[in-house]
């Protein structure tokens, strides 16, 4: 009985030593360890120009350690941000850049840091280059666009020679109009539903917060009805001369909505 015992015994301690071994074996090696950095950053180019965002954020996340304090790790951080961006997870890719700005305050390559977090939330669940969907920016929640547009801000406000200047004033422009259209289409929906109170606060507010964009002259027309559903007939008739003189041809006056071929958005 106790040899039989030991046996069983022996055998289980056979089995759990070639557990132990196998998982040893199947341990992932770290190839890393006996590269140089540019050699690893070498490693995720390549990965990020084989479009293989998700293998590039590690190698670039071990480069980071590897080369701290130096250029390099600046780079690996703004190329894990990039990758991060394009593997569809925007909120890590902010965070990313954000803790570059903290940590690099001086960097070269800030301009580079603010642009793409601007990028970032411009492009924040839209694409707005993508043939453009049924639903446009104004549609969509303004967080993000406020937060691209203070980032584009600071962009031109610290590096004004930067080479992503202009570009960013150019969409720093269409985000004003967007943020404006924004209020246009929650007046339209007050307006809609009888609110009109609600209706003229919206209209106001693109009108006077946002100086020439394409949305003034549809508040100016919700802000007329308005008023005229609303009997102050004295508030209407100005706001109707100025509707005249701002837009003699205007659809909305003829139609009730406009009949332009282009719309709004369409900058580039």
């Amino acid at each position: 009985m106790l040899r039989v015992k030991l046996s069983v015994l022996y055998t289980f301690v056979l089995f759990g030593a070639a557990l132990l071994l196998t998982g040893c074996g199947s341990t992932p090696v770290d190839k890393t360890l006996t590269m140089t950095p540019q050699a690893i950053y070498a490693d995720a180019q390549d990965s990020m120009g084989n479009g293989q965002w998700d293998k590039a954020i590690p190698l670039l996340e071990k480069l980071e350690g590897r080369a701290a304090g130096t250029p390099l790790a600046q780079q690996a951080q703004l190329d894990k941000a990039y990758s991060q961006y394009r593997t569809g997870e925007p909120v890590q890719a902010i965070t990313t850049l954000d803790r570059f700005v903290k940590l690099h305050p001086a960097s070269p390559a800030m301009d580079y840091a603010l642009y793409l977090k601007g990028i970032i939330n411009f492009n924040d669940d839209l694409g707005l280059f993508s043939s453009i969907t049924s639903q446009d920016m104004t549609e969509r929640d303004q967080k993000a666009a406020k937060e691209s547009y203070e980032a584009f801000k600071e962009l031109r406000n610290r590096f004004p020679d930067s080479k992503y200047s202009a570009d960013a004033g150019q969409r720093m422009n269409y985000i004003v109009a967007s943020l404006a259209q924004y209020e246009v289409h929650v007046a339209r929906y007050y307006f809609k539903r009888g609110a009109y109170i609600a209706a003229l606060n919206r209209a106001q507010t693109a009108l006077t917060d946002y100086r020439e964009v394409p949305a003034q002259e549809e508040a100016l027309y919700i802000l007329y009805k308005s008023y005229d559903a609303l009997g102050m007939a004295q508030l209407r008739d100005d706001t109707k001369r100025l509707l005249d003189t701002n837009y003699p041809n205007s659809d909305f006056l003829v139609k009730g909505e406009p009949t332009k071929e282009t719309p709004w958005w369409r900058f580039w």
